[in-house]
């Protein structure tokens, strides 16, 4: 779906919520081997039962790719990805675990150089089954603006 929105037409506290979306053990051995991160607390099995979680734990950047992956469900022309800051691990995300996404606007402000685009920031939080944020992180966007600032 193509949604064009200005800067201007972004609201703070406008909030959307994913359907979820369970993590799989193919997810994590692709992401593995996209990454070049075998690291044992993501595939070895026997390892990880002698660890504190006793299971093997998905890569955070796996779980920050499919959550920002799930909010992208319309195109917006006026608007780029930006980048992403305070990206927080917060708890461990296992295979089987079913994650949701929910993305609130909780910032406006100018582009410190370009006139015409504005920074528009979206709190993100990613949840598990039980309700438990695993995941949190500002999204921003570089937004177009109906006019230029002068």
């Amino acid at each position: 779906m193509i949604v064009e929105q200005y800067f201007e037409d972004y609201e703070i506290g406008a909030e959307r919520r994913t359907f979820g979306r369970t993590l799989t053990e193919a997810d994590i051995v692709i992401h593995a081997g996209q990454t070049g991160d075998l690291f044992p607390h993501h595939m070895d099995a026997q390892w990880c039962a002698q660890q504190p979680f006793k299971r093997r734990i998905a890569h955070g950047t796996l779980v920050l790719s499919i959550g920002i992956g799930m909010t992208a469900s319309t195109i917006n022309p006026r608007a780029m990805s930006y980048g992403y800051d305070r990206v927080r691990f917060i708890r461990p995300v296992f295979i089987g675990d079913t994650l949701t996404v929910t993305a609130r606007i909780s910032g406006r402000r100018d582009h410190p150089k370009h006139k015409t685009h504005g920074i528009i920031v979206e709190q993100v939080e990613i949840a598990n089954q039980d309700g438990q944020t695993v995941l949190a992180c500002e999204h921003l966007y570089l937004v177009e603006r109906r006019e230029a600032l002068a």
